[in-house]
């Protein structure tokens, strides 16, 4: 197989390490980030969200590496949870009011620290994960003041490929992206 074409700058690959070779677990929001953050609610009062295919075989590759996908959202809704089963997600928490107090609680369960921890947030709720995070990530369409603190701005916005791309720089700085690349032209089964 040829080399893999997607690339990115050395010392964002460094800076993505955090302090090892790779990070242990990436926390994600999902309003703005996993979505595009319109939320449609019916006439009924059901919310409706749409969601990236992309990004969630971005979060199943991530975990398939070692990585932790870990959902912190202020907002709790069906979708939401459905969305996180469906991409087996073990590690969630919905309706989180404080997300530090939140993110705090999971990672110590999880016998993990700050910079040990990615994070890819859009707006001034995410704002104390992605201050304390060893790597912050912020899609294109996210709040000024987050874009500010991000190590690095994705291309793409959130719930169009923002919460991909940040995975696919977290396993090419972990150096697993060109295996899982590999197997996947082998075989799908097990992604």
């Amino acid at each position: 197989m040829a080399s893999p074409a997607l690339s990115f700058p050395p010392e964002l690959l460094l800076r993505a390490q955090g302090r090892g070779p790779a990070m242990k677990a990436a926390i994600f929001d999902v309003d703005g980030v996993l979505t595009d953050g319109r939320i449609y609610i019916g006439e009924q009062g059901e919310a409706f969200k749409a969601f990236s295919t992309l990004d969630g075989h971005g979060l199943k590759l991530l975990k398939l590496g070692g990585i932790e996908p870990l959902v912190i959202t202020g907002r709790d809704s069906p979708a939401v949870r459905r969305r996180v089963a469906d991409l087996g997600l073990d590690h969630a928490v919905y309706g989180a009011s404080d997300k530090l107090a939140a993110a705090d609680a999971l990672l110590n369960r999880l016998g993990l620290a700050w910079p040990e921890v990615a994070a890819i947030g859009d707006d001034w709720p995410d704002l104390p994960l992605l201050a304390r995070a060893g790597f912050a990530c912020a899609p294109a369409n996210a709040h000024v003041e987050v874009q500010a603190v991000a190590h690095h701005v994705t291309r793409q916005a959130g719930g169009h490929g923002a919460a991909r791309e940040f995975c696919d720089l977290l396993l090419v700085a972990a150096g697993l992206y060109a295996g899982l690349l590999q197997a996947h032209l082998q075989t799908l089964d097990g992604a």
